[in-house]
């Protein structure tokens, strides 16, 4: 089975339009949390899942920043996500907002002797810790004690890594719409269950045109020059 991986879209409709064409041909989708926050297209983002989720597997959990704008929480956040919160809170539609509350914090998921934990931040904090790739083992050895899955299905950090540790493994497949290892183009992986392997990928999108959208929505303009960044 072929398992396409992609989280922290942000309301980046162009982004996830370019990955979408490569992930669509897997058999499941995990998508891992915050679909929205950020960019400029949240009820296009939300309205594309809603739709595919119709006719496909895909499994989509919430994140920090759904949960956020879902449930009108702006505290714990820097001033520009503060902002872009509050904005979406105006813009979204009553079902779009319905749809990300009532997405699930975690999800399983089992197939060929392979079972997956899919998460945002961690088993110890669902929406809110960032697990980056730069930690000691011994920290991943800890958050291996926090579920009993083979394998740990993550994002939030929107950067790209794979852990091995005692034949387990913890995944982060990226972010698709505003990646922040240093590279622009968007972050996605696949999963193969017959080989065991996983496989990061990136892709080019229009970027000039999601930028453009965030300053003429009235977004704080550093959003859309942090994704030319790739931070």
């Amino acid at each position: 089975m072929l398992i396409g991986l992609i989280s922290d879209i942000h309301s980046n409709l162009e982004a996830l339009k370019a990955v979408w064409k490569n992930v669509k041909r897997a058999d499941v989708i995990f998508c891992i949390g915050d679909l929205v926050g950020y960019g400029a297209n949240p009820n296009e983002v939300v309205e594309f899942f809603r739709k595919q989720m119709e006719k496909r597997q895909i499994l989509c959990v919430r994140g920090n920043h759904d949960n956020a704008i879902a449930f009108g929480i702006t505290w714990g956040f820097n001033p520009y996500a503060r902002e872009a919160i509050k904005w979406h809170e105006k813009v979204m539609t009553a079902e779009n907002l319905e749809f990300i509350r009532k997405l699930p914090v975690k999800e399983l998921f089992e197939v060929d002797n392979e079972t997956f934990l899919i998460i945002h931040g961690s088993p110890r904090a669902p929406l809110d810790e960032y697990i980056f790739p730069w930690l000691p083992d011994s920290e991943f050895v800890e958050i291996l004690k926090y579920f009993r899955e083979k394998n740990l299905v993550l994002g939030h950090t929107h950067m790209q890594m794979l852990k091995e540790i005692g034949g387990r493994r913890i995944i982060n497949p990226g972010g698709v719409g505003q990646p922040r290892d240093g590279d622009w183009r968007a972050a996605y992986a696949f999963i193969d269950t017959d080989n065991d392997e996983v496989m990061f990928e990136r892709v080019e999108y229009d970027i000039n045109e999601a930028a453009k959208k965030i300053i003429e929505a009235g977004l704080p303009k550093f959003l859309a020059y942090r994704l030319y960044e790739g931070y």
